[in-house]
């Protein structure tokens, strides 16, 4: 065998283990971008699981939220700034969530879900309040998104389902 053939022949096999390399790491990244992409979906939802645990186990809490959200005006000056603290971290949540839908870290079908009940919720008289009153604490592009919502065609929070819940 010449060097030219045996050189030929080596070129194959570097150029076969570099293909092979490629597609290894290529796979990686796709079952990283996975996990990842599952990390941050979970991280959605605890954070707001987090933003609303306090109002299942503490009574007061819940009635403020569920007055505020649709009658702010039957809240004491204290009362609405607890509400406005909820608010404020309510729409904080729902901030990251978007971000991580913007930059293709959730599942689009998991967003849509998160987009729906959002939309609920901004129409809210105590939530649009509270975004009147503080936009600048959002970003840009949360602020425009929420702005772009199409309101639903019937409200439904908690505090509007409490309602229709006692008048069944």
């Amino acid at each position: 065998m010449n060097w030219d053939a045996i050189s030929a022949i080596s070129q194959l096999v570097g150029s076969i283990a570099v293909v092979l390399s490629v597609l290894y790491l290529a796979v990686q990244v796709h079952q990283s971008t996975r996990v990842a992409r599952l990390a941050t979906q979970d991280a959605a939802a605890t954070a707001l699981r987090d933003v609303t645990k306090p109002f299942m186990e503490n009574a007061e809490l819940e009635r403020i939220w569920r007055l505020g959200l649709e009658d702010i005006s039957a809240l004491s000056p204290e009362e609405r700034a607890r509400f406005f603290h909820a608010a404020y971290q309510f729409l904080k949540a729902f901030e990251t969530i978007h971000s991580h839908y913007v930059y293709r870290l959730m599942d689009r079908q998991l967003w849509k879900g998160w987009e729906g009940l959002l939309r609920h919720y901004t129409v809210a008289p105590g939530i649009a309040h509270y975004l009147k009153l503080r936009p600048e604490v959002f970003s840009e592009r949360f602020r425009n998104f929420v702005n772009a919502l199409e309101p639903p065609t019937e409200q439904r929070t908690v505090g509007t389902l409490f309602e229709q819940q006692r008048n069944l």
